[in-house]
């Protein structure tokens, strides 16, 4: 199956060099052999002659990237995070020889703990996520919530043995190669309790508690999901003046499949909360990866009151979202909704769900899920 993905990472490289970080099997090595010509130098740091070069002679850089091409203005860089010391000479070569790179890596964590290098602006950085609605033809909402949005475990007959797979090479090759955690069996109890409650509140003590560790240890896991694009944090909104709200931040897994893999979900029923919470995971992750394609630096949240009320998403502090897996709404499920709206900030209010009619009840919308990506993804939303 064909992917049309929605980065452009050329456009990107027009005005200045760029981190391409995400976590791995992405499709970010994919996306760059299918959007650059043949003849721009690419290094693989997973090139194990490569590295070793790099590593031990980083001053080699341009004699390596010369003897691709000796007019080259532009090179990749692939697993960047290998050689964070790298950097420095790459630096050296966008100031002193005008070259663009893109440099990719699916963590962050071990270029700024070997305080490495990172260009002090010279590079922007842009992410690629699993892949959308709008990237998948045909697009199937059940598989995608059962399975996730990974390219190689989408289309494949075993998708479940696919995801461990996938955990088991994260904790070898991200963590424990990477040695990002004294002891790993602690750091797998925490996944598991991470997962768990993936899309709630975090509740670092509990946490702490089911896994067996510190509390500042809970917190330090979390960092480190966020670092290795495993993971991120939706922060409460704040803003409303009649309502006291939470302040305390949800963390969301970057996959649904992984979340699952995780938690052992081999099927997600329909109607079931599990499916709710899947539903809603889906929104997020279709949000978080537009609003970064689409390079728009505004707030994204969630909004929840101290009585429990509460509105899935704040985007911008200006559009409202609530997401329900409901094939029928009720007034029941406007609840959050109408509560927002009397705090009169927001100037649009929208309820997501599977009902298949698009109406208006008052200043609410109420949109199909098709519905509402197809408008989000053609700029009509946000």
């Amino acid at each position: 199956m064909q992917y049309l993905r929605t980065l452009n990472l050329f456009n990107l490289l027009k005005k200045k060099s760029f981190f391409l970080f995400g976590p791995r099997a992405t499709g970010k090595t994919s996306l760059i052999k299918a959007q650059f010509a043949k003849n721009i130098p690419y290094l693989d740091l997973l090139n194990s002659d490569l590295y070793l070069r790099l590593s031990e002679r980083p001053a080699d850089l341009y004699s390596v990237i010369q003897g691709y091409d000796q007019h080259a203005t532009m090179a990749i860089i692939d697993e960047v995070q290998r050689i964070p010391h790298l950097l420095n000479e790459v630096h050296r070569l966008i100031e002193n020889e005008k070259l663009t790179f893109l440099l990719t890596g699916s963590s962050a964590r071990k270029l700024r703990r070997n305080q490495a290098n990172l260009l002090g602006g010279r590079a922007r950085q842009a992410e690629l996520f699993p892949l959308t609605s709008a990237e998948i033809p045909a697009f199937n909402l059940e598989r995608y919530l059962q399975v996730g949005g990974l390219p190689m475990v989408y289309q494949s007959d075993e998708p479940f043995e696919d995801l461990l797979s996938y955990v088991n090479t994260y904790l070898k090759e991200e963590i424990q190669t990477e040695a990002l955690v004294r002891e790993l069996p602690p750091f797998i109890r925490f996944l598991k309790f991470s997962a768990l409650t993936s899309g709630e509140i975090i509740n670092f003590a509990n946490i702490a508690s089911d896994a067996a560790v510190a509390a500042h240890v809970v917190r330090d896991y979390y960092s480190i999901l966020e670092d290795t694009f495993i993971g991120f944090m939706l922060p409460a909104w704040t803003k409303t003046m009649k309502r006291k709200s939470t302040s305390k931040a949800k963390f969301y897994y970057f996959d649904i499949g992984v979340k699952h893999a995780l938690t052992d979900v081999k099927h997600v029923p329909q109607q079931s909360d599990l499916y709710g919470k899947a539903f809603e995971h889906f929104m997020a992750l279709e949000l978080r990866a537009y609003l970064n394609y689409r390079r728009k630096n505004i707030s994204f949240c969630y909004w929840q009151a101290k009585n429990g009320q509460e509105v899935d998403f704040i985007l911008n502090d200006a559009i409202a979202i609530e997401v329900k897996a409901t094939t029928r709404v009720q007034d029941k499920h406007l609840k959050g909704l109408k509560t927002l709206l009397e705090e009169k900030i927001c100037t649009r209010y929208i309820l997501i769900s599977q009902d298949a009619i698009p109406r208006r009840v008052g200043d609410l919308e109420i949109m199909p899920w098709q519905l509402f990506l197809e408008k989000l993804w053609r700029d009509e939303i946000i």
